[in-house]
């Protein structure tokens, strides 16, 4: 409720009656916006205590308020800001409203120049009927009844009110042993629960690795492209960034073992599972070579395996944090694209340092992740159901990644370039003889939203763009290509 307490101000020995001084300010605070349409006013035995006034003074207020047509009194229920206001606008010649509104920008200078802005859609059309995103899971396969059900019986068991206090920053211990087995089983981690930290997403622990082992003008090594977010994150901390290209291989090592002679190396960023954006696989012999570069020349890397679960074609490559013998790896993954995107639960593998050294820098942020949602995650691992879901979502995915190619091909044909992905959730596309933001552009005014190529690196062109199929089901699959094969026509 409102504190008109604090924005009335009463002089008794002033000329003009008290409770007209309250009626005017109650106007006022409305003219101003303080006072929004409908919002409930106190009581008048209650404000006219706090005002130190009596009650019948009040009372004359609220009256001379109501007819002016300022509030309006509903029995048994209270006093409200009327949501039909009288005439803000002053009647005379010539003269202007002095509405007081929130301040639009502050008094004191920002240094924008030193902010790395992340893209968001300005789009004004309305919301297309169908996206092709950038390859997220489909919320509606998610076992969010079992989720929930996990939450509701945490909240009504009195053993687990523990997990309403304050946590571990590196997460609840439960979770942390649940998933260190996980990864122990499913990619060859020798890992304990120190070994961990949880994140509120990947994101976070990308930007964590990031802050503390990085100062202004260090050089850091990204692929070319690279996962824009990724990108966008390292930026921030002032660092060189340092491109190499990607191959049908993935990330060139040449190129990489160049740079370290070149310069001082101190982080390089990999994605080696179905490399984002592209999608390709980083081979066992790369993967090799990287970990002796990085031990040669003393870098971390981080390893991003984002996607890791999602592999169609066989046995997916063991991650390089599991070949690591020197602790240069810093393995980072995401729970959310198991479940879902607003899920965030990220985690950070490492050498127990560092682990407790980010733990400390993240409470600078974030004092500690979700305890109650982490611990109803680490019952979805504990008890099975996580496995089972990451099972049937495989096999779903698959089905859809075939038949997304198959209507790709056939309804684009010769315009497009795309490898069949052996794993994850997109294809990447290369467009032949086409502006992708024509594209785009005409895409979206037929009811389809596809990604912008501009925010792999926007110091180069791509006529490549990543088409998620994982989230749309056969039916919205063929209605997105046919609307992306007129697009790409006109």
């Amino acid at each position: 409720m409102i504190p008109l307490k604090e924005l009335i101000t009463i002089d008794k020995t002033a000329n003009t009656a008290v409770y007209l001084q309250i009626s005017n300010a109650v106007i006022h605070h409305i003219r101003n916006g303080r006072l929004r349409k409908g919002v409930k006013l106190p009581g008048s035995r209650k404000l006219a205590k706090s005002l130190n006034i009596h009650r019948n003074t009040l009372l004359a207020a609220y009256d001379e308020l109501e007819a002016q047509g300022w509030i309006e009194i509903v029995p048994r229920k209270g006093t409200f800001v009327a949501r039909n206001l009288p005439d803000l606008q002053p009647r005379g010649h010539g003269h202007k409203p002095t509405t007081e509104t929130y301040p639009e920008e502050t008094a004191f200078a920002i240094d924008e120049e030193q902010l790395i802005r992340f893209p968001v859609s300005n789009s004004k059309q309305p919301n297309p009927k169908l996206v092709i995103d950038d390859g997220f899971p489909d919320i509606r396969e998610a076992p969010m009844e079992e989720f929930t059900r996990e939450l509701r019986s945490l909240s009504r068991r009195k053993v687990y009110r523990k997990y309403y206090q304050y946590q571990d920053a590196k997460g609840i211990a439960y979770l942390r042993e649940v998933l260190a087995a996980h990864l122990n089983d499913t990619r060859g981690l020798p890992i304990s629960a120190d070994n961990i930290i949880i994140t509120t997403g990947a994101s976070m622990g990308i930007y964590l690795a990031a802050r503390l082992l990085l100062r202004p003008g260090d050089n850091v090594i990204v692929s070319d492209p690279c996962f824009w977010g990724a990108t966008h994150i390292l930026q921030q901390t002032n660092a060189h960034i340092n491109r190499v290209p990607v191959d049908s291989s993935g990330m060139d090592i040449d190129a990489v073992e160049q740079l370290c002679e070149e310069k001082e190396i101190r982080l390089l960023y990999v994605i080696p599972h179905h490399q984002h954006p592209t999608t390709v696989t980083l081979p066992p012999h790369r993967r090799i070579r990287l970990l002796e570069l990085a031990a040669k020349y003393k870098f971390a890397i981080i390893e991003d395996d984002y996607d890791y679960s999602f592999h169609y074609a066989s046995a997916p490559v063991l991650p390089m944090a599991s070949l690591d013998q020197h602790g240069n790896v810093i393995y980072i993954g995401t729970l959310s694209k198991t479940l879902v995107p607003s899920i965030r639960i990220g985690f950070i593998v490492a050498p127990q340092n560092l682990t407790e050294a980010v733990s400390h820098l993240r409470r600078s942020v974030d004092w500690q992740g979700d305890s109650m949602k982490e611990r109803a995650v680490a019952r979805l691992y504990d008890n099975g159901t996580m496995e089972r879901h990451i099972k049937k979502m495989v096999r779903l995915y698959r089905k859809r990644r075939d038949h997304f190619c198959g209507f790709l091909q056939e309804k684009v044909g010769d315009r497009v370039l795309f490898k069949k992905p052996d794993g994850g959730m997109s294809v990447w596309a290369t467009f032949k003889n086409t502006d992708l933001a024509i594209v785009e552009k005409n895409a979206r005014h037929k009811g389809l939203k596809i990604n912008n190529c501009r925010m792999y690196n926007k110091e180069s062109t791509y006529q490549s763009i990543r088409l998620g199929f994982a989230s749309l089901n056969i039916e919205e699959q063929k209605q997105a290509v046919d609307i992306l094969s007129t697009a790409v026509q006109e």
